[in-house]
């Protein structure tokens, strides 16, 4: 297994903020040249867009590597009213801002439904869905979940404002850190903690919750709850990266299968031996995939 360097794994080179057309601003973060071919990352739970991937290879490639905060979450001001579909709204307008047409799209964990939604008839040319949480309250996936989870996704669905509480009180940076590692398995546990990803990841979630647990906790309820884009809407390509030691309670529990099945153009790679750091151990692959190249 590869684990990512100090070239791949990197402070941001540069930062922006956009004032929405509804008087929020939207901050984000870019690596590679800024004249490259722009791909939009959507990051996963809790993390501002300053743990990026790949930057060893975006000058070869070509690629302008734009990363963005949630609303609420690092630079981006807060939205009480935060939803799938309105975060897809915010990450169009900044699209259109950036002038650079329809662009491809990669999303990790809990940044997959909000990039699914984006893609629904949206500015999205390409999209790849990496270790992707999945519509956990489908039949399909809710009564094999852990009764822990069960619960908060049926708090998401008929009272929210219990599960906004619960995780309000419940996690910080430290806490969702050791969260997020106890539960992955050994394989991701080994990168997860190896330097510089633990310290760019630990980094990334200090930001992601300066402005307190609440925008990660919204983006649970949103994440948590059924999803309400039309899947037939996305016609782009879309690729799903998934490994079947992948121990997260959250991503998709069959690795992608029934996500790829209910998609019109869906690639799936799908890797027995590998865990849910595939966005981190595949960059390459991944983004030479995004823009043709591989």
């Amino acid at each position: 297994m590869t684990f990512p360097t100090s070239d791949a794994i990197r402070n941001p080179e540069r930062t922006a903020k956009l004032s929405l057309q509804n008087g929020r601003r939207l901050a984000w973060y870019e690596w590679g040249p800024e004249t490259g071919q722009p791909i939009l990352f959507i990051s996963g739970a809790g993390t501002a867009g300053s743990l990026g991937f790949g930057a060893d290879c975006l000058d070869e490639l070509n690629i302008r590597l734009i990363a963005p905060d949630r609303p609420g979450l690092g630079g981006s001001d807060p939205d009480p009213s935060k939803t799938l579909q309105s975060v897809a709204d915010d990450f169009a307008e900044m699209i259109g801002y950036l002038g650079a047409g329809a662009i491809p799209v990669a999303a990790v964990s809990q940044g997959v439904p909000f990039a699914l939604a984006l893609s629904a008839d949206g500015p999205v040319s390409r999209l790849a869905v990496v270790s992707g949480q999945d519509e956990l309250s489908r039949p399909e996936f809710f009564s094999g979940l852990p009764d822990q989870l069960q619960q908060m996704v049926r708090d998401a669905k008929h009272n929210p404002d219990a599960l906004i509480i619960m995780l309000e009180g419940f996690f910080d940076p430290d806490s969702f850190l050791e969260f997020i590692i106890s539960t992955s398995s050994e394989l991701d546990q080994a990168v997860y903690l190896s330097e510089p990803f633990h310290s760019a990841f630990k980094s990334a979630l200090e930001r992601g919750f300066a402005q307190r647990p609440a925008g990660y906790a919204l983006d649970t309820v949103a994440a948590m709850g059924p999803w309400t884009f039309t899947w037939d809407a996305i016609t782009c390509p879309v690729d799903l990266w998934y490994g079947g030691k992948d121990a997260s309670p959250v991503h998709s529990p069959d690795g992608g299968a029934l996500m790829a099945s209910r998609l019109k153009h869906a690639n799936r790679h799908f890797f027995e031996d590998e865990g849910g750091s595939l966005l981190w151990t595949r960059s390459r692959d991944i983004l030479t995939s995004l823009v043709g190249k591989a």
